[in-house]
């Protein structure tokens, strides 16, 4: 007996220890110097003509007085049809963001000299009069040099053959930027901030002195030559990066970028805001621009897979990426304009950007005090073909016609998980990005330390004013699998007082996952000391206002809220509620929804907790006088009457809505089917179904390298667009109609979706014939792929397989609800 119990406290002792010495806690000390927020110094700024104001600090942008953080997403109107620009900037708009950027390349718009051309795809004000519509402002990117992997980076070939010298104070050459100008004034003419239009900003050329893109004139084997004055060419890099040399010419950078602005204001393109890629001693209009600055997880320019700083908290209003820069950073807010949201493929490069490196790059960048978020690409697309070539940066080996860019909106307007994940961010950035701005960065003693290779350390930074802030963490790193973090606690020690996150015991950080703490934070009037549930939106509804909140993977939600009288919080599904003097303590579960109510007063709020996986379904939608979050699979937007859902190869669907409807909701959908599901008491849920739509496939080879599919006479009713699915081996892949080349794709492992109904109704019963490329044994690529997705080459120097073809119907309905 005593060797039984002697033997059952041993290990009772090594549980106890072994949860002792797992845990861990965390100190971060907020008592340090204010932010010293700065105005009237920068050039930048304007009113609207019924009182609205845009203003700059060195900190952060403020609309109508309030701090407001822009969140751009980079679509390119000239790659994508016309007729679908609406449905495109509405999936943006349900996305969060609130600022879409777009260039104007100037080879598409003026291929030859003098003759400029707006219509079809190439008509920037009717685009830009859309995002008006859709409550999106906009920044429009005039060049002269855009990039863009575009030929020649937008500069016409013609103008390589005009006795200039580009991208410097040239008489000559201004005079051409002086008539694309002017050109581009004319387009867009009372669509100005100050006109109560929506495009508040305007950004002059691209990487001026930092990086240029090849000419497309050029010859097979010649080494880049690149656009850039001969003057800059030794400054002039392959890409986004860390500048390799001191500028010499910086002070003659400046100065054309400072023409620049005034042919631009003198063309009538005044906005509140200017902006210049200002990364690695690029060029700005000094106290006259914003800075952006970029950040490339998974660049195709580099040679080889590498493990990015990108992922790492540090101080990006002193120490902006890519620095060293050409400005004094703590001048200007850090606007991380150009975030890597997706990559290119280049024949010899092929990098997959891992969906969850998303969200985590910009928790890093809101973590480190980037006050404006800016994705290129947000929106894929197709590069045009002119008249006398391809469009596409065929010198830079980039496909000829496809620009997905692995974009959280791919070239089809397909949705990626990245852009459900950018979501979340966004919605919380949008409810609460006034309490946020202004927030100090405050960073654990080894921030300036740790390093991309150090992937035992935990992650995490704070944001926070008078006490009050956001605690954010990560645990993602590109190219890497980092271990899970356990037994985590946090000790925030402020004028407040210590504060214990959580109070007793701990939480877990799964591998790739990343998440943002509200701490003292203000919910309504009440208190909530903490939270480990991360803080998504705030909902406005007439029977009882709401917050949700999400919970990473790992972590056991609990909220603390300071005592208080007359406050009560009642369980209404999945809570434990406890309560002492100081506080009440709300625990959640891990999985499924949860939900309380706190009532102080009169006041009463609710609060919905739901998991992750729950919360990558959710769009907010407005129902009459109220916010609801939608949870479904189906992709779901706002129109101007009611809202749409298209469901992605699925006949039917699910559909959670919160807060319930009320009792004399009416509904009505296009769908086949619409029922209402029981025994739910948090939501009103419903099954959406259509009646499933089968395309016959009918297909044939052509030797081994050519596969023929034969299209339908017509997109079939019911549906929102039809999908076919190539499922291949190899090196390339091309898609020709009727001889010419309207698809192309860079294997990479993943299936080729190719959106039919943009070639609709001229494809109709016709042949889309594919010429396939064998993959190679020594591709230069193969290190980019998945290891599982090369293939075993054995004894052979080359593979060439077609694993599967079919249709994938993408179903729509519309739907109505009157409360």
């Amino acid at each position: 007996m005593k060797n039984i119990q002697t033997f059952f406290l041993a290990v009772f002792l090594f549980f106890l220890s072994n949860t002792i010495f797992s845990q861990r806690t965390y100190e971060i000390d907020l008592n340090v110097p204010e932010m010293s927020i700065r105005s009237g110094h920068l050039n930048l700024g304007g009113k609207g003509p019924n009182g609205e104001e845009i203003s700059v600090n060195n900190y952060f942008v403020s609309l109508n007085g309030r701090p407001f953080i822009p969140v751009a997403g980079e679509f390119h109107f000239s790659r994508y049809p016309k007729q679908y620009w609406d449905e495109s900037l509405k999936k943006m708009k349900a996305g969060g963001i609130n600022v879409v950027a777009t260039y104007v390349f100037w080879n598409i718009h003026e291929e030859k000299q003098g003759q400029f051309n707006w219509s079809g795809n190439r008509d920037l004000a009717n685009f830009i009069r859309l995002c008006a519509k859709n409550g999106l402002f906009a920044i429009v990117r005039i060049g002269p040099f855009c990039h863009g992997e575009i030929r020649s980076g937008g500069i016409p070939d013609w103008v390589l053959g005009s006795p200039v010298i580009i991208r410097s104070n040239d008489p000559g050459y201004l005079e051409m930027v002086d008539q694309l100008y002017t050109e581009i004034g004319k387009q867009i003419q009372g669509l100005y901030f100050k006109d109560g239009g929506p495009i508040i900003g305007i950004q002059l050329e691209n990487e001026f002195q930092h990086s240029a893109a090849p000419w497309g004139l050029t010859y097979p084997g010649q080494p880049h030559d690149w656009t850039a004055s001969e003057q800059d060419l030794g400054i002039t890099q392959q890409g986004v990066g860390v500048a390799r040399t001191e500028n010499p010419y910086a002070t003659l950078g400046s100065d054309h970028m400072e023409v620049l602005k005034s042919l631009a204001k003198k063309a009538g393109l005044d906005v509140p805001l200017y902006t210049a890629t200002g990364w690695g001693n690029a060029a700005i209009v000094v106290n006259g621009s914003i800075p952006v600055t970029a950040l490339y997880a998974y660049p195709f320019w580099t040679e080889k897979k590498d493990l990015s700083p990108f992922f790492l908290y540090k101080n990006m209003h002193s120490s902006p990426d890519y620095a060293p820069v050409s400005y004094v950073a703590e001048d200007y807010p850090s606007f991380a304009a150009e975030l890597g949201s997706g990559i290119m493929s280049v024949y010899s490069r092929r990098p997959i950007v891992e969906q969850k490196s998303l969200d985590a790059m910009i928790n890093r960048c809101l973590g480190s005090g980037a006050n404006g978020l800016g994705y290129y690409m947000y929106h894929g697309g197709s590069t045009p073909r002119g008249e006398q070539y391809f469009f596409a940066d065929e010198a830079y080996g980039l496909p000829k016609v496809s620009y997905d860019f692995q974009a959280p909106v791919g070239e089809f307007g397909q949705l990626r998980e990245g852009y459900h994940r950018l979501k979340l961010v966004h919605w919380f950035i949008s409810d609460f990005g006034d309490l946020l701005a202004p927030m100090a960065i405050v960073l654990p003693e080894n921030a300036n330390t740790l390093t991309q290779e150090n992937q035992d350390e935990l992650r995490y930074s704070v944001r926070a004013k008078d006490g009050s802030g956001f605690l954010f963490l990560n645990n993602f790193q590109d190219d890497a699998v980092m271990p899970d973090k356990t037994g985590i606690q946090f000790r925030v020690k402020s004028s407040r007082g210590d504060l214990i996150i959580p109070e007793t015991g701990s939480f877990d950080l799964k591998s790739g996952e990343n998440a943002i703490f509200p701490f003292h934070f203000d919910m309504n009037g009440v208190h909530l000391n903490y939270a480990t549930a991360q803080l998504m939106m705030k909902g406005d509804h007439p029977a009882s206002p709401y917050y949700a909140f999400f919970v990473p993977e790992g972590v056991k939600p609990e909220f603390s809220f300071a005592s208080k009288k007359g406050l009560k919080i009642q369980n209404e599904a999945g809570c434990i509620i406890e309560e002492n003097k100081s506080r009440w303590l709300v625990k959640c579960r891990e999985n499924g929804p949860s939900e309380f109510r706190v009532i102080f007063g009169k006041n009463t709020i609710k609060v919905l907790v739901v998991d992750k996986a729950m919360a990558l379904k959710a769009w907010l939608v407005s129902v009459g006088e109220g916010e609801h979050l939608f949870f479904t699979d189906a992709t779901v937007l706002q129109w101007e009457k009611g809202f749409s859902m298209h469901s992605m190869g699925q006949e039917t669907c699910l559909l959670d809505i919160y807060p319930k409807l009320g009792e004399q909701a009416s509904i009505d959908c296009s769908a086949d089917e619409l029922v209402k599901m029981p025994g739910k008491t948090i939501f009103s849920s419903f099954r959406v179904s259509w009646n499933k739509v089968e395309v016959p496939l009918q297909t044939y080879a052509i030797g081994e390298r050519k596969l023929v599919v034969h299209l339908p006479k017509e997109i079939p009713s019911g549906l929102n667009d039809l999908f076919l699915s190539l499922d291949y081996v190899g090196d390339t892949a091309m898609g020709f109609l009727d001889g010419d080349l309207v698809a192309d794709e860079f294997y990479k492992g993943i299936p080729w979706k190719i959106g039919l109904r943009r070639f609709y109704p001229e494809a109709g019963d016709k042949d889309l014939v594919f010429y396939l490329r064998p993959l190679y044994k020594n591709a230069t690529f193969l290190p980019d792929l998945d290891p599982a997705d090369v293939p075993d080459f054995g004894k052979q120097d080359q593979v060439l397989t077609v694993r599967g073809v079919g249709f994938v119907a993408e179903y729509g309905c519309w739907v109505s609800i009157e409360e």
